[in-house]
């Protein structure tokens, strides 16, 4: 049996805000402006508005500029699409995120593509996908982007280790998988479809689960020593006598901890490196946008 570690990744985002904080004042001392953050929250959900507001108190205590876009949920594609080619050529805006999901009937992909890649601090459009792909500077997907400084504050050099990225979507599997060849690990895809999933699991050093299905990796399916990192949210079915189910990773954390070296936890972990790497892009972006160098240590 292991003694695990759990990555705290409370602590971590705490830290690297604080160093955000810390450079912004170089970028305004050179700029005559603070760099400045565009969110577009279009309808009512509740925990969109909930992520929206957590957002503004950030990029505010940062030092940024926010400025909150809020449209009715029957705005129409068209003045969405509007809306962000105002903020392309805004140039007080270095970074724009259009919150996600947007109401039915709108086309996500066509808002998300609009945006000008290097204001997309999200990391979604195709040519950041491909600057990423092709190893060049890129906006990268917090979360992702998160993880890997994760895994690089936990192991340091990462060069060499064999990678499990357990899923595959956009926002975080392919992503994710692109992070980690660049930092020279042997990186497998594997899906909740991949052919004898446990046994692909085992053989990994790292471990990232964003498969969006509540504890699937067992704790069995890890390799002794390796470092998990759990994307997964999910709410569990309440228990009888409670109104709400508990949070869990798509990792049997309860058993990981029998196996692994180090792990996320589920709330606590990945959750709030996004927010932190949203600002991160947010200044990265308006350095790069204002010719500067990226800031060190970011």
């Amino acid at each position: 049996m292991t003694t695990a570690q759990i990555i705290d990744g409370k602590a971590f985002a705490a830290g690297l805000r604080e160093r955000i904080k810390t450079a912004v004042p170089a970028f305004v001392e050179q700029a005559n402006r603070a760099p400045g953050l565009a969110v577009v929250l279009v309808g009512d959900d509740p925990a969109s508005q909930v992520y929206v507001a957590s957002k503004h108190k950030a990029t505010i205590a940062a030092g940024m500029e926010s400025f909150e876009h809020r449209l009715p949920a029957d705005t129409s594609q068209a003045d969405i699409m509007a809306l962000v080619e105002q903020l392309n050529a805004d140039e007080s805006v270095d970074g724009i995120l259009v919150q996600l999901p947007l109401p039915d009937g709108i086309d996500e992909k066509a808002v998300v593509m609009a945006i000008d890649p290097d204001k997309d601090v999200d990391g979604l459009h195709v040519i950041n996908a491909g600057r990423l792909a092709n190893g060049e500077e890129a906006l990268t997907p917090c979360t992702p982007l998160g993880s890997l400084m994760l895994l690089k504050d936990t192991l340091g050099d990462l060069t060499g280790l064999n990678a499990v990225v357990v899923g595959r979507s956009i926002l975080v599997g392919k992503p994710m998988a692109q992070l980690l060849l660049s930092e020279n690990c042997t990186v497998t895809m594997a899906h909740s479809r991949t052919r004898d999933l446990p046994e692909v699991v085992r053989r990994a050093d790292i471990v990232v689960a964003a498969v969006g299905r509540a504890e699937m990796v067992k704790g069995d399916w890890l390799k002794d020593g390796a470092v998990v990192i759990d994307v997964g949210i999910n709410r569990l079915a309440p228990e009888p006598g409670k109104q709400k189910g508990r949070l869990v990773g798509d990792v049997a954390t309860a058993e990981a901890l029998d196996h692994v070296r180090a792990i996320t936890p589920v709330p606590g972990g990945v959750g709030p490196m996004t927010i932190a790497v949203l600002l991160r892009n947010t200044l990265v972006a308006a350095s790069l946008r204002a010719g500067y160098a990226k800031p060190k240590g970011l």
